[in-house]
């Protein structure tokens, strides 16, 4: 894979042979690359760097700080650093880029 060019078939490749629920796929600088895809529960906790999550296959509720949206395939989510945050009542197949940059605490 090239540094520079993350094909999806890959990324998922990486994610299945990983033993937690996501594989970095590319870092440079303060940005990093994750494919995300948890099952049953999403577990995770706020974050020290913003965040942007680009859903790739599956839907279900995103919850950020109390508020409650749903979410398909081709959504863009923003979480500031710091925020509560999780995906809720998720399908099976679900799968999301997350893409951290910047300084610890956010811009």
């Amino acid at each position: 894979m090239a540094d520079w060019l993350i094909p999806l078939a890959d990324a998922r490749e990486s994610l299945f042979e990983a033993d937690h629920p996501f594989a970095v796929l590319l870092k440079h600088g303060t940005m990093s690359v994750e494919l995300y895809a948890p099952v049953g529960e999403d577990t995770q906790t706020p974050h020290s760097q913003d965040e942007l999550y680009v859903v790739v296959a599956g839907s279900g509720m995103f919850n950020k700080a109390g508020e409650r949206k749903p979410f398909g395939p081709g959504d863009v989510i923003f979480v500031e650093a710091g925020v509560e945050h999780r995906f809720e009542g998720f399908t099976d197949d679900f799968q999301t880029w997350v893409i951290f940059w910047g300084p610890k605490g956010g811009e």
